[in-house]
């Protein structure tokens, strides 16, 4: 089983939606797991540290890794991963960093579907399909919690 379907399948049932896991380092590596809340509130601390648990427990049980290593999880952040048009709809109006065949711009997300986003990258309309999207993140922060 892959690591990030392993994460959604403890995580998901406790409220939680795996936004990005990576594995760095040659030794003793690094596992990175940033985690938002299903309903939308704030990832809290006592979020981090249930996951943290959780997810520790099913990698120990998993032993994916022949060394040690450290598993680090953290709330999305400001430079939350962007992956579903839901996602896209929830910062409408924020500016977000998009990466497209090896081409990455910055634009104000407009307007959304369930297959593409709009974007204004000054006063440039670009619509692009969420399937072509190879990477996008908020490149601010809004001002209160969405």
């Amino acid at each position: 089983m892959e690591l990030t379907q392993a994460a959604q399948a403890v995580l998901e049932p406790l409220g939680f939606e795996v936004l990005e896991l990576t594995v760095s380092g040659r030794g003793k590596r690094t596992v990175l797991l940033r985690i938002d809340r299903l309903d939308r509130q704030p990832v809290a601390l006592a979020d981090v540290e249930l996951a943290s648990r959780v997810f520790g427990l099913e990698l120990d049980r998993l032993d994916p890794f022949d060394s040690p290593f450290k598993l680090e999880v953290e709330s999305p952040g400001p430079q939350r991963p962007l992956l579903t048009a839901e996602h896209f709809r929830r910062f409408q109006g924020l500016a977000a960093k998009v990466q497209v065949t090896g081409e990455t711009f910055k634009g104000v997300i407009g307007n959304v579907s369930d297959e593409a986003v709009t974007f204004a990258i000054g006063t440039v309309q670009r619509t692009v399909a969420l399937r072509d999207i190879d990477q996008a993140r908020l490149a601010e922060w809004p001002e209160t919690h969405r």
